[in-house]
């Protein structure tokens, strides 16, 4: 929303805005920052008070898979640590935030142009909020994912410190641009690769020219097969992907074309030469394992196929806790439901968002938002990195935050709060050293619930 000026009302500039931060950082200083307030709340309740929207047959494979790892119990519990930033210090200065800013939820997509970039790529929780929880989340991440990989204290306060410096940095640096500049900044396959050295690189390389291949085309030839009829269906591999019942198929196709109302101009006719032939159930992720999400099979004349996904959207876990100030960004006041809310979260996150993205809300309250399958999307398996190709990756994910921030009307504000030095970057790094203390105590009273029923 465009907020016009009175007569006579000086228009904020970015010192102005810059000092605002100044003076929030006297009331709640660094120091306060960094400390980490345990609260008093069953993990395991607030885990499982996520169920009754998830269906109950893969409820015990999202059990499995978050009792892998402390790492991947942390992708499965957005909602928690919502909670436990709530009863932090925080700054109080609101951007529009990912909600889920862990580092396995940065990777690599197609731009509308072709063009692969590297950015945030899951909004589930997106949604207004504090910028710290963002960054809190995205090192505490940092901090398990790197113990997983064996790398020791030392390598890890310093990719820490580092990462935080990078999204000061990033985000100073972008403050000074105008807000056109930052909005058109673009970080494609050939700005990252710049960041790396050359052993590095050719690591990274790999997994570029592997993500290049996960497309439509590639989703055609290794999950589906031809029916009798010479229609392109999925291939059945119980548990992962399943076909529908009939009646549910209807369904999906009723709210398909609800969808169509939803995406643009172009996109609704290029989808109108294309025959819905089949629908499967999916599933998908770690944090999403028991929502529901399908996949969709679409043929044009030309023989050629497109394979969409529908994903269900619950409430954000940031908007269950964040309680809004005069800084919260007003982007949840339309009325459209979570689908809605995902993808325009998305638009506004991402530097490039796929022009499929759509939305529909269907019966007993449940929303859904549609998107492109694989659509050269690439995940770094961080398992087969060294420390220093961790470390710049790590870097990349905190400059791709800054970006993501710096869109907000505020964000000078957290330029001025975090000023210059790297006093917020030790503060970050001991509150979330003391969290992923406790993220290791959930993990184990988790295994021993689930290992006691």
């Amino acid at each position: 929303m465009i907020v016009g000026l009175t007569k006579n009302q000086q228009i904020p500039t970015a010192k102005m805005n810059r000092n605002s931060g100044r003076a929030i950082r006297e009331r709640i200083p660094f120091s306060a920052q960094s400390v980490f307030h345990p609260v008093d709340r069953d993990p395991v309740a607030i885990i499982e008070s996520q169920n009754y929207f998830r269906i109950p047959e893969l409820i015990p494979l999202r059990h499995q898979k978050m009792t892998a790892s402390p790492f991947a119990f942390f992708r499965g519990t957005a909602l928690l640590m919502a909670n436990d930033l709530s009863h932090q210090a925080q700054s109080g200065i609101h951007v529009t935030i990912c909600g889920d800013a862990h580092i396995g939820n940065f990777g690599f997509y197609a731009s509308p142009e072709r063009r692969l970039i590297f950015d945030l790529n899951d909004f589930d929780e997106a949604a207004p909020g504090p910028w710290e929880w963002d960054l809190k989340r995205l090192i505490t991440s940092v901090i398990l994912c790197a113990h997983d990989l064996g790398f020791d204290n030392k390598k890890i306060r310093e990719v820490i410190l580092q990462t935080a410096a990078f999204y000061r940095k990033g985000l100073d640096l972008m403050s000074d641009m105008t807000s056109l500049e930052r909005y058109f900044i673009l970080g494609d396959e050939e700005l990252f690769l710049k960041s790396f050295s050359d052993s590095s690189r050719e690591e990274f390389e790999k997994i570029i020219k592997k993500a290049k291949k996960r497309t439509s085309n590639q989703v055609i030839s290794k999950m589906t097969e031809t029916d009798q009829f010479g229609r392109r269906v999925f291939i059945e591999s119980p548990p992962i992907t399943t076909h529908l019942d009939p009646k549910l198929i209807d369904e999906v196709e009723q709210y398909f074309r609800q969808y169509l109302k939803t995406v643009r101009p172009d996109i609704e006719m290029l989808l109108s030469q294309h025959v819905l032939t089949d629908i499967a159930q999916r599933v998908v992720g770690v944090g999403s394992i028991g929502t529901r999400c399908y996949l969709l099979v679409l043929t044009c004349e030309d023989a050629s196929h497109l394979v969409l996904q529908i994903k269900q959207a619950n409430e954000s876990a940031i908007t269950q806790y964040n309680q809004k100030n005069f800084t919260t960004p007003d982007t949840l006041s339309h009325g459209l439901g979570n689908g809605y809310r995902v993808v325009s979260h998305q638009q506004i996150l991402q530097a490039a968002s796929d022009p499929f993205l759509g939305y529909f809300s269907a019966s007993e309250g449940m929303d859904f938002y549609v998107r492109q399958f694989r659509d050269m999307k690439g995940t770094v398996d961080l398992s087969e990195l060294d420390f220093e190709a961790f470390k710049q990756y790590v870097i990349n994910c905190g400059l791709s935050l800054a970006r993501a921030h710096v869109q907000s009307p505020y964000a000078n504000w957290i330029n001025g709060y975090l000023g210059t030095d790297d006093g917020f970057d030790h503060a970050v790094l001991d509150w979330c050293l003391a969290y992923s203390e406790q993220v290791y105590r959930d993990y184990e009273i988790y295994k021993q619930s689930l290992a006691s029923n």
